[in-house]
């Protein structure tokens, strides 16, 4: 994982984005996406996918569908089956602690992720990613991880001539705690962004409308073309951010905003900014007449509990709050000493704390309630903060145009570059400037928070996004995959930059009918990761072109059995809805002559998906069996080199 980067600005102020490492449109499907319009209405009903600039209706997955695909389905499982929660009548869970047991959870992935935490510590390389963290895992209603490690607060101060971080004396040093309070920096868009989505389902905002509608001087610079839609999903031509601390009054910095000339036309370009979200931070505040800060505390922090969640903490919150940097120039945009307890963010520093894109403080367990409660359709308990409608557009890709940025209102979807392998096409989640980090994944109804202060002592000791996305592979490992039969299955692993075989004895073929005949599951990270069908007679490896069949259920008809799907290339990659499915190979182009077939896994050095499993391998000589995997005498004959027997 050492490839990710900031993907910020040159000088690194925190209004820049960050971003995974790309080149030549990586990150792209291999589904038949192209250039779409999103969705100009709410909708109702199940979840929705973009394919080829369509929309097509689909029923949401049920919560740990992946783990219970399969006969196989254990004890575990069956703890952890508290439904989607945006499915219609799904039991809707709140928070306990519990173990990873109870959670459906494997306790060995999450003692990792404790581990692989923990070695950020340490330099990495050059110096520690964080001070300290606080991370927690759960699934369905079971908080099965809550761990602080390191400080809270180490630095007094940062020496750039030595690049050293200066230390408190070890009595003024705080370890981190379970309710340690951060900077969630960018995070803070997710509360702004469901504040505005409250606002359209109660009809007072239109997606599709203009914001110049609502803040008329905002047309200025050539913006009038701009909707609430483009700065949702951040398309709106914006570049990512300018120096808006720069000028004194509040007046001078809306000036700022209402000159600025989009760097493209909007809807033409995806284009992270944090200028989106102080634009609907005014929106909100001019059409219900409260400040931001209000509107979160009254709309969704009280109503769900999260009392360890707002702008501006007071004085008395400062002991328990994790220090951020040793904000001074060059680096910063202003000269601040060490910024503990107050925002980091420049410009929402300047706006007094409340801003529209960064300035939420909060905890790690206050933002796994705020996961649940998305997890199940927007209520927790007995407070609903949005419809089940409503959430389903946080889920929903409005970027079909730009493969690789898919973004939901608000909400960044299928992020391999710090959801790991947690990451799916309606994976949602989002990162911070300072170290923070929030993942949840509607298909296994999981969800991660990794809370770090990494910018504490200065922030150009940290790079890339290493930490989260060992976190999300772990928690995804943590997640079974039963044998679609019988006791295991054959795992591929996880690892980056590798290449795993499993490779079958060679058989000499004799029907004009013989074929192989297995169960597939895989979750490789898109055209970067494949699973490839190889034959060999003896030199030269080949592909051998299959045909794949999802359980009738994914087709949303109960009874439906689907049309099978050709593989013509012998491979597979991205998301297979994490359920096993039926494979089939044609081998007759062997007839007469040995042959030996071998499953080949290869990944690339930086992300993984959930890796692939196969089951069930058999090979059919027309009416004759002359491999089966079933049985130990050719069980034994298998080499595999990388793949292992897995029950989970």
């Amino acid at each position: 994982m050492t490839g990710d980067t900031n993907g910020r600005a040159a000088d690194g102020r925190e209004g820049a984005p960050e971003g995974p490492q790309r080149a030549g449109g990586r990150g792209s499907s291999t589904d038949a996406r192209t250039a779409g319009s999103g969705i100009a209405r709410r909708r109702v009903g199940g979840g929705i996918l973009a394919l080829g600039g369509a929309l097509a209706l689909t029923p949401m997955p049920l919560a740990g569908a992946a783990a219970r695909s399969g006969p196989g389905a254990g004890a575990a499982d069956r703890a952890a089956d508290t439904g989607a929660g945006m499915e219609s009548g799904a039991h809707r869970p709140t928070l306990r602690r519990g173990s990873a047991a109870r959670a459906g959870l494997l306790q060995g992935p999450l003692d990792q992720l404790v581990r692989d935490a923990e070695s950020y510590l340490a330099d990495s390389p050059a110096h520690p990613w964080y001070a300290g963290a606080v991370l927690l895992a759960g699934r369905g209603g079971t908080v099965a991880l809550h761990r602080p490690i390191g400080k809270a607060v180490r630095y007094a101060a940062y020496d750039e001539k030595t690049d050293t971080g200066v230390e408190f004396p070890a009595d003024q040093q705080i370890a981190m705690a379970e309710d340690t309070v951060f900077d969630l920096a960018s995070i803070s868009k997710l509360f702004t962004s469901l504040l505005a989505v409250q606002q359209i389902e109660r009809k007072t905002l239109e997606l599709e409308a203009t914001v110049a509608s609502y803040l008329p001087d905002f047309a200025g610079g050539g913006k009038q073309d701009v909707t609430v839609r483009h700065l949702l999903t951040h398309t709106s031509g914006f570049r990512s951010w300018i120096p808006l601390y720069e000028e004194p009054t509040r007046e001078g910095k809306l000036r700022r905003l209402w000159e600025e000339v989009p760097a493209s036309t909007p809807g033409s370009a995806y284009l992270y900014s944090d200028l989106n979200l102080i634009s609907l931070q005014l929106i909100l505040e001019k059409i219900t007449g409260r400040p931001l800060d209000a509107l979160l505390r009254d709309e969704i922090t009280a109503p769900l509990g999260m009392h360890r969640t707002r702008y501006n903490p007071p004085a008395s919150w400062k002991p328990k709050i994790a220090a951020t940097e040793d904000a001074r120039l060059p680096w910063s945009g202003l000269e601040r000493g060490l910024v503990w307890g107050e925002v980091h963010d420049e410009n929402a520093f300047s706006l007094d704390g409340v801003a529209g894109h960064a300035g939420v403080f909060s905890c790690a367990w206050d933002l796994a309630v705020l996961a649940r409660t998305l997890l199940n359709g927007g209520v927790y308990g007995r407070a609903r903060i949005l419809s089940e409608e409503s959430v389903d557009l946080l889920f929903t890709d409005f970027n079909t145009a730009f493969p690789g940025d898919e973004h939901g209102l608000g909400f960044e979807l299928y992020q391999h570059w710090y959801m790991g392998a947690m990451a799916t096409p309606r994976s949602a989640g989002h990162t911070g400037f300072t170290g923070t980090s929030l993942v949840l994944d509607p298909s296994t109804d999981t969800f991660l928070v990794v809370l770090g202060n990494s910018v504490h002592p200065v922030r150009s000791w940290r790079s890339g996004s290493a930490p989260r996305v060992a976190a999300a592979n772990q928690l995804a490992r943590a997640v079974p995959v039963r044998p679609e039969r019988g006791r295991t299955a054959w795992f591929s692993g996880m690892a980056s930059a590798s290449t795993a075989t499993l490779t079958l004895p060679a058989l000499r073929l004799h029907s004009a009918r013989a074929r192989l005949e297995c169960a597939l599951w895989w979750d490789t990270e898109r055209e970067a990761d494949a699973l490839f069908l190889e034959a060999s007679e003896g030199q030269d490896w080949q592909p051998v072109p299959f045909t794949t069949r999802a359980p009738g259920a994914s087709s949303g008809s109960p009874g439906h059995r689907p049309d099978p799907r050709p593989h013509p290339t012998g491979s597979v990659t991205g998301w297979s809805g994490r359920v096993w499915h039926r494979l089939e190979a044609d081998l007759t182009a062997w007839r007469g002559r040995d042959v030996t077939l071998r499953w080949r896994y290869a990944t690339d050095r930086l992300y993984v998906g959930r890796g692939a499993y196969v089951d069930g391998l058999r090979v059919r000589d027309g009416v004759r069996t002359v491999f089966d995997a079933e049985r130990p005498r050719d069980a034994g004959r298998i080499e595999a080199t990388g793949w292992a027997p897995s029950a989970d």
